[in-house]
């Protein structure tokens, strides 16, 4: 898998030295260590993953360039981009997350409601840096991802989590009167449909995190109804989270990609259009304001891949169940004030090795992550 993998890496490597906005200037990285200069002080940061990844053929192949013009034309000048993330854990988007977000491969049922066994990035923040809940929030796309926040580990968990937010959920509660208005956004999950209802005591919280947002249901609603996809809903949100509260750690799960379960082509390259431009617009966001101009570091990277056309069971771009190396590997772009731009890195990494990276960046520590540094960006 490993020799398929360098070739995965090869071909983005040599796409984006032709891709159109990519100089011919970018850098070349096999492996060593490199240092910028000092963070500023308290950096921010916002990580966005995509649950449903997308393949290269559909992306960084010369065929998927269409797919992905922001991307190419607008963020990787600005990136340093890794070729090779190989994720080894189960390819289920919850507990893929989830290992992203603990720098471990969870080992979890995906569709179990249930909270990783390892301390979580915003565990690790929040308790070394003695953050309060609101200056660490996890936008996040379905009921499943409710837990993510944080952990059931006995030296964490209890209370030092995240603030997470679905969308689906507000919208839910802000749409009661009349939901086929907005019906298309609450399909809660792409492979597994059934949404649970929201409780009393859950239609509480949502209230009084709607008033910790200073967010009008009313313009949430109003929003909602030009909306294509929930993740233009979870974009809306991450803004409006960003100009009231402006939290120093942010993460963005984006879920419209896994659409390819439907089997329709065109939603899935549709989607991967969507998530191109709300990637582009979210750092246009960052670049406007105040709170984070010149100070965040953003990382971008798919949960996993997609299953190749080739792979018995697969159903190619449709899944990702066989464990093959499309499925597997994908790829990482980083960006900000003390992160090298037009810089391609090919070196193998692993997902897990995003936490212990977002922990030195944050100047807490991932005692109990399995990943390592990812130095080309420290």
């Amino acid at each position: 898998m490993f020799r398929m993998s360098c070739e995965r890496a090869i071909s983005r490597r040599e796409f984006l030295r032709s891709a159109a906005g990519i100089g011919t200037a970018t850098a070349m990285f096999f492996g060593l260590p490199l240092r910028a200069a000092a963070l500023p002080p308290m950096p921010k940061t916002i990580v966005v993953t995509f649950g449903g990844g997308a393949r290269d053929e559909e992306t960084f192949a010369p065929e998927g360039q269409r797919y992905i013009p922001r991307l190419l034309e607008e963020l990787i000048p600005q990136a340093t981009f890794y070729t090779q993330v190989v994720n080894r854990g189960i390819l289920g988007h919850y507990v893929a997350n989830a290992g992203l977000a603990t720098g471990c491969y969870e080992t979890f049922d995906n569709f179990m409601p249930i909270a990783p066994s390892n301390p979580t990035i915003f565990e690790y923040y929040r308790r070394d840096r003695q953050r309060p809940a609101s200056d660490v929030w996890v936008i996040a796309p379905s009921n499943g991802f409710d837990h993510i926040g944080e952990s059931n580990h006995t030296l964490y968990g209890h209370g030092l989590g995240a603030t997470v937010v679905l969308p689906k959920q507000l919208l839910t509660l802000a749409n009661h009167h009349a939901v086929a208005d907005c019906d298309q956004l609450l399909r809660d999950n792409y492979e597994s449909p059934i949404a649970s209802p929201l409780t009393a005591k859950r239609q509480d919280s949502l209230h009084g995190m709607a008033e910790l947002m200073k967010l009008s249901m009313d313009d949430f609603l109003a929003h909602a109804r030009k909306s294509q996809s929930p993740d233009e809903l979870s974009l809306y949100i991450a803004q409006h989270v960003m100009q009231t509260v402006a939290p120093s750690l942010l993460w963005i799960t984006l879920h419209d990609i896994d659409i390819a379960h439907s089997g329709a082509f065109s939603l899935y390259t549709e989607a991967i259009t969507r998530t191109d431009s709300i990637c582009a617009d979210l750092w246009k966001s960052i670049q406007s304001n105040p709170e984070y101009a010149g100070k965040t570091n953003l990382f971008l990277l798919p949960d996993f891949g997609r299953d190749s056309d080739m792979s018995p069971g697969g159903n190619g771009f449709q899944h990702h169940r066989t464990g093959d190396a499309l499925s597997r590997t994908t790829w990482l772009m980083a960006m900000g004030p003390n992160i090298r731009q037009s810089v391609t890195v090919d070196r193998p990494v692993q997902s897990v090795d995003l936490v212990p990276t977002l922990a030195h960046l944050l100047g807490c520590n991932a005692r109990f992550s399995r990943g390592s540094l990812l130095t080309e960006v420290l």
